[in-house]
């Protein structure tokens, strides 16, 4: 499922900002990765987990599931109806090792009807035959 040529000149909801200090479009920021993911894979954890958030905010479970570590791969994947995430801050991208990340970072969502709330998680990645995938996290 393809963006539309207009959403991939918004800014990408992941909110990276560019070299010209202005946010990037979602077509050159998390787009590639989440409509390419065959032929174009996150370059670094932090970029894969700001992709994976922006896959949650357009409910693009085919790459969330596709992004997830086999091992701990859900079967499926649904969204809460009438979620709106309203931002994230990547608070810290540490690499472990040459095949092994963690991004600990925030990401605000408001359901209908309740308080907005924030998912504060120490996510952990891994590079698997070139390949960046998320496997896990602890809720902080």
């Amino acid at each position: 499922m393809p963006l539309p040529s207009a959403s991939a000149s918004a800014p990408c909801p992941c909110g990276r900002i560019g070299p010209s200090n202005k946010p990037l479009g979602l077509g050159a920021c998390c787009g590639r990765f989440i409509d390419s993911f065959e032929t174009t894979a996150a370059p670094d954890a932090e970029s894969l987990m700001r992709s994976r958030y922006t896959a949650f905010v357009l409910e693009r479970a085919d790459y969330l599931r596709a992004t997830w570590h086999a091992s701990q791969r859900p079967p499926s994947l649904a969204f809460d109806a009438g979620v709106k995430w309203l931002g994230l801050e990547v608070r810290q991208h540490r690499v472990l090792d040459a095949s092994h990340a963690e991004v600990e970072f925030v990401a605000r969502q408001k359901s209908p009807g309740s308080a907005a709330i924030r998912l504060h998680e120490r996510s952990r990645f891994v590079l698997d035959l070139g390949r960046w995938y998320y496997v896990d996290g602890d809720p902080l």
